[in-house]
């Protein structure tokens, strides 16, 4: 089953903590409770901060795709 289209993408590779979870949350702020935002992430510590940050604000975050240098999430969220 193909996943959703996102409502809004956003690509943060080669963006440095803590300015891509600063840019994730404001993205997020200018959608609508249940919208879908595509974001692209480097490993590492992206990976570790971002992803726990938005969970913690009550986004829900899935991983749609990986690979060794970068992952592709949908956050749905939560509104706010």
């Amino acid at each position: 089953m193909p996943f959703p289209e996102p409502d809004s993408s956003l690509d943060l590779r080669g963006t440095p903590c803590p300015v891509n979870f600063i840019r994730a949350r404001l993205a997020l702020e200018g959608l609508e409770s249940g919208a879908v935002l595509e974001l692209v992430l480097d490993r590492g510590e992206p990976e570790a901060m971002v992803l726990p940050g938005l969970e913690r604000e009550g986004h829900a975050v899935s991983v749609q795709e990986t690979t060794d240098d970068w992952l592709r999430l949908h956050v749905t969220c939560a509104g706010g």
